[in-house]
């Protein structure tokens, strides 16, 4: 196994122990930042699920496909076969609050027809 050079440069090191004492002794302080973790997403019904999809006005095929999951899944999902979880969990729950962010993944993705608001699947 070959051993990985490395470029050693002392400069750095002395500056670096320097920060370190001076943090040490009270006289540097490191930035820092308070940032609240979004609560545990909520557990959502089959039929809240239907509600986003019928609120968006759009097919399975195409909901499963803004979400990124297999159109069984979101089928699984709307019967209540299966729950959602973890990240799936918290898209829904932003699609429930912000729909926008969904039909604009079906503009980009080229699911909706220009003007007409109609929403119609052209890729495979």
């Amino acid at each position: 196994m070959k051993k990985q050079e490395y470029d050693f440069d002392a400069k750095d090191l002395i500056s670096s122990l320097n920060e370190t004492l001076e943090y040490a002794q009270g006289k540097m302080t490191l930035r820092s930042s308070h940032q609240d973790l979004p609560r545990k997403a909520v557990p959502i019904t089959a039929k809240q699920i239907a509600h986003i999809r019928q609120r968006l006005n759009v097919s399975q095929t195409v909901f499963a496909k803004a979400l990124n999951v297999s159109p069984m899944t979101a089928k699984s999902w709307e019967s209540g076969r299966r729950s959602p979880c973890g990240a799936a969990l918290r898209l829904l729950e932003i699609a429930f609050c912000h729909p926008d962010v969904l039909t604009g993944t079906f503009a980009h993705a080229g699911l909706l027809a220009e003007g007409s608001g109609e929403v119609y699947l052209s890729r495979k």
